[in-house]
């Protein structure tokens, strides 16, 4: 078994928890902010979103300098963030499945304004920054909706709204 496919078989299980989320973002309530430092809820699941797929990107070469990242314009629907969220999903697939473990073994680094702010192998990038950082900002998405009354869809279990 190659290194990175219990890595693609984990992004393709959660990304359905993470669809099933989206599903549940309220159009007209995407401003909506928990606190005046917070994302809206429309920005934090746009980020959501969009992490798989500008990991796989970044490990396309040994560093990234994150100085000038910014990202793409969010979608303004629910719908929109889904649809792009799945073809994000696909093209990281792509990217991650023609990673050999050599490739996958490999240094990468990250920096920020000429320093390196994170250097691991490039399997554990995928874990600690595609991955825990998703499941991070995933559980944050779940504490909005939950704000917002919107009823919270299993993830891992039961939840006080929905049973599996």
């Amino acid at each position: 078994m190659r290194l990175i496919d219990p890595i693609l078989q984990e992004l393709e299980r959660e990304s359905k928890s993470t669809v099933k989320l989206f599903e549940r973002l309220p159009d007209g309530q995407l401003d909506w902010r928990p606190h005046p430092k917070s994302k809206s809820l429309g920005d934090l699941a746009w980020h959501l979103a969009t992490i798989p797929k500008r990991i796989a990107t970044m490990l396309q070469a040994a560093s990234f300098d994150v100085s000038g990242a910014r990202p793409a314009a969010r979608p303004d629907s629910g719908a929109a963030i889904i649809d792009a969220f799945r073809s994000n999903l696909d093209e990281t697939k792509t990217m991650l499945s023609a990673m050999d473990d050599d490739a996958l073994r490999e240094r990468f680094t990250m920096i920020r304004e000429g320093r390196e702010i994170i250097a691991m192998p490039k399997i554990g990038f995928i874990r600690t920054v595609m991955l825990n950082h998703s499941y991070h900002h995933r559980g944050q998405l779940t504490v909005y909706l939950r704000l917002l009354g919107v009823p919270l869809p299993p993830v891992y279990g039961n939840t006080a709204d929905e049973s599996i």
